[in-house]
């Protein structure tokens, strides 16, 4: 697979999979080129090209087994590659000393804290493996309270619920404040309230200069990312912003057009035929045409004032932005299958 070029944002420096590009971005937090991992004669990720920009969320999507934990472990250093290059915050990870590891943190997917320990103690041992000063307490209450496990801080892990320990592991992977963030699954098994109230918390570290490599489940969570790699079996199929890839998906921007009343067959196929209307629009009912447009901005208006030339009376013409969970599966539509699940 080769990896393709996406247009710079102005509003975030896109460092995107190129092979022409120079591979050590001096603005990347991550770089990988090429990288590959196999067990035995299967492939957990092959071929895999990215740069992920210094101070930004980069989401990772992708159903189970796709791949996502595989690349968190090579990006933290756990596994080597096979074969493939990879810098993160500018050096090899297999060559982290405890310093530069203290600069990252990482929450994986299983609970690997104490179940025999507290909640604090719990967080206070994370916090002294980083070497976080004895007088850490200020910080450790302040990320119990943004858990919400304040008043659960003298119950044993063994006996919090799933939930509860999910939200420990993520208050002792920020409790020292570290430069990169590798997130694996955070929010899963945790209710919507307080899944909002992380991804809020997650922007703000960005702010601050923070940068989140987050994997998800959630499809839906890619509203939340700056720019979002979309991982199937195991193969980095692009990396775009939640909108390009909305655009990317479906070719184009989408615009529902609502008539008060029936648009004639023939309304219909000369919408179909404007210049600005791409392949793909069709009728979701007599009253209501969904049409695939180059930008939707102009297009609104455009089509308002062709209906009115028309006699069409518009109950609604306006952009329409479909679930990610619908783009997800438009973006891996017809990917061939490369046997079982990663």
């Amino acid at each position: 697979m080769n990896p393709a070029t996406i247009d710079t944002s102005p509003s975030l420096p896109r460092v995107i999979p190129d092979e022409t590009a120079p591979f050590d971005d001096n603005n990347a937090a991550i770089a990988a080129k090429n990288l590959t991992r196999t067990y035995g004669e299967q492939t957990a990720v092959e071929d895999l090209t990215m740069t992920v920009p210094s101070a930004s969320i980069f989401g990772f999507i992708g159903p189970s087994g796709a791949g996502k934990t595989t690349t968190i472990r090579m990006l933290t250093g756990i596994h080597r590659p096979t074969s493939g290059s990879v810098t993160v915050l500018g050096q090899n990870p297999a060559q982290f000393n405890q310093e530069m590891r203290a600069r990252l943190g990482y929450l994986p997917q299983l609970f690997t804290l104490y179940p025999e320990l507290t909640v604090w103690e719990n967080l206070n041992f994370a916090a002294s493996l980083y070497g976080m000063p004895l007088r850490r307490g200020k910080r450790m209450n302040e990320i119990l309270d943004f858990v919400e496990l304040s008043d659960d801080r003298g119950k044993l892990a063994r006996d919090i619920s799933g939930g509860m320990q999910r939200r420990l592991s993520l208050a002792a992977t920020l409790v020292h404040e570290p430069d990169l963030l590798f997130l694996d699954e955070p929010t899963a098994g945790v209710d919507p309230v307080l899944r909002r109230k992380f991804w809020d918390h997650f922007r703000a570290l960005r702010e601050e200069g923070k940068t989140l490599f987050v994997t998800t489940q959630y499809v839906s969570e890619a509203n939340y990312c700056d720019l979002v790699g979309v991982l199937h079996e195991g193969r980095l199929l692009m990396v775009d912003t939640p909108d390009g890839l909305r655009y990317r998906a479906y070719g184009g921007d989408i615009v529902d057009l609502v008539a008060t009343e029936r648009i004639t067959y023939q309304n219909r196929q000369a919408l179909a035929q404007l210049e600005y209307v791409r392949r793909g629009s069709q009728p979701v009912n007599e009253k209501h045409m969904r049409l695939i447009v180059d930008d939707a901005g102009p297009a609104v208006m455009a089509l308002a004032a062709w209906c009115e030339e028309r006699g069409i009376d518009v109950e609604t013409v306006e952009e329409f932005q479909p679930p990610f969970d619908d783009v997800f599966v438009e973006l891996v539509k017809d990917k061939p299958s490369e046997g079982e699940s990663r």
